[in-house]
């Protein structure tokens, strides 16, 4: 675990160097800002503090693109797939770094697993990147709408939440083909590579029933998108939706909804949304994708663990369990604690940011949530820019730290910083506590 963090952290620091280099950038370029940007970029979050087609050069926007399409499959994901193409040997200890980047549960088939996924992310992507060509060479040349194609559509499915346009997506906000499209990809880039592996063996018919994680992720993403299109609807009809017709406010909804828990494009101006919905979309923020893909956040599993959980202490079972299998209470557990320790460290550091930024306290939350979950979405400076970059110096730093807790996993970050747990051989007699 230790190696795929610093793995990050060395990917974060040479992309910010890189970004630094005077053919990336127009004029002056922060260190604070360029690794605000890297982190972003390779945390696939979306947040930013410099506009990316205005202040950087075409060189630094690819830089960008391939900071997003490494840091959404993991460092060490990509030189393991690179050494599989080189058909090096895969020793036992990269098989162990490797299942737990891809958070696979066993070691049986990872190689062919792992080709699988770079099969289905190069299919997808450049599915992708041809309709969005497409679409694009209607307002654009042929060449330029190329290069918008291929950025928006690795953006897109590894949740990154990048444009090339400055006001995001809101030229297409009634536009069927980016509205569709792009969160298609979000979608599955953000249900994980286990799922569409799965998924890809069961259409193939070489498994006979999806597995409990499978169809956990698929229920709680549609659950969680038709929640997220009811909130905004209910909430903005008549405001920020108000010059839509009935069926652009359906697009639009759909379009926020999933970007809400994973990705960082926008079709409408979230600065004219009302207190209540940036309160009830941090929820849905903190929340995030399925773990294994390209998303982050505490996870929908662990967040539908601990509700089969809270279900069956509230009917006084004590074991828990969901299509015919039995969950463990140490998974339920593990949920709880995540759910905790996430909301410690979101709550935590939008305190400190209330306080020394000295910022309206609702949007700033909205921020720290979106930094978190790595979803990307955000406020706004007034201008094209991201809320934090209203931020002090030391602010950036805290939604940085954010945005990698959130990438690799709140959990995962918190053992490397404490250390793993040492087993004990001795039991205390069990206690009794009210309740």
């Amino acid at each position: 675990m230790k190696l795929i963090l610093f793995s990050f952290i060395g990917l974060i620091g040479f992309g910010t160097l890189l970004l630094l280099m005077p053919f990336a950038h127009y004029g002056e370029l922060r260190f604070i800002d360029a690794l605000f940007t890297s982190t972003s970029a390779v945390c696939v979050t979306g947040l930013i503090v410099k506009d990316t087609p205005v202040d950087f050069t075409p060189m630094g926007q690819v830089i960008i693109m391939l900071l997003i399409q490494i840091g959404g499959l993991g460092y060490m994901t990509a030189v393991t797939f690179l050494a599989v193409m080189r058909r090096q040997k895969i020793g036992h200890r990269d098989r162990l770094i490797l299942q737990e980047s891809l958070n696979y549960p066993g070691m049986d088939g990872l190689v062919r697993f792992l080709k699988i996924v770079f099969g289905s992310i190069f299919i997808i992507e450049v599915i992708g990147m041809i309709v969005l060509t497409l679409r694009f060479w209607v307002d654009m040349p042929i060449e330029k709408a190329a290069w918008y194609g291929i950025f928006h559509a690795i953006s897109a499915f590894n949740n990154a939440g990048f444009s090339l346009f400055s006001d995001n997506m809101m030229g297409y906000s009634k536009d069927w083909v980016i509205n569709l499209t792009i969160p298609i990809l979000i979608i599955l880039g953000g249900v994980g590579y286990l799922v569409l592996t799965e998924l890809y063996h069961y259409r193939k018919k070489e498994i006979l029933r999806l597995s409990t994680h499978t169809k956990i992720v698929l229920i709680m993403t549609i659950i969680l998108i038709v929640l997220g299109m009811g909130l905004l609807l209910s909430l903005e009809w008549n405001n920020a939706l108000k010059s839509f017709s009935w069926d652009e406010k359906l697009l639009a909804a759909w379009f926020a909804s999933v970007n809400y828990r994973t990705a960082g494009f926008n079709t409408i101006d979230l600065s004219t949304l009302s207190d209540a919905n940036l309160f009830f979309s941090t929820f849905f923020m903190m929340i995030g994708g399925a773990p294994g893909g390209t998303a982050g956040g505490i996870k929908i599993t662990a967040v539908a663990l601990a509700l089969i959980g809270v279900w069956y202490t509230l009917r006084g079972d004590t074991h828990a369990h969901i299509f015919r299998r039995s969950i463990s209470q140490y998974q339920i557990n593990k949920a709880y604690a995540i759910i905790f320790i996430a909301s410690i460290y979101v709550v935590f550091s939008t305190v400190l940011l209330s306080e020394v930024e000295r910022l309206p306290f609702l949007r700033t939350l909205f921020e720290a949530c979106s930094a978190f979950g790595t979803v990307g979405l955000s406020t706004g400076n007034g201008g094209t820019l991201s809320y934090s970059a209203l931020f002090s110096d030391w602010g950036k730093a805290n939604i940085i730290l954010l945005m990698f807790m959130g990438r690799i996993g709140v959990f995962a970050f918190t053992l490397v910083i404490v250390g793993k747990a040492v087993q004990s051989r001795i039991k205390y007699a069990e206690a009794k506590v009210v309740l």
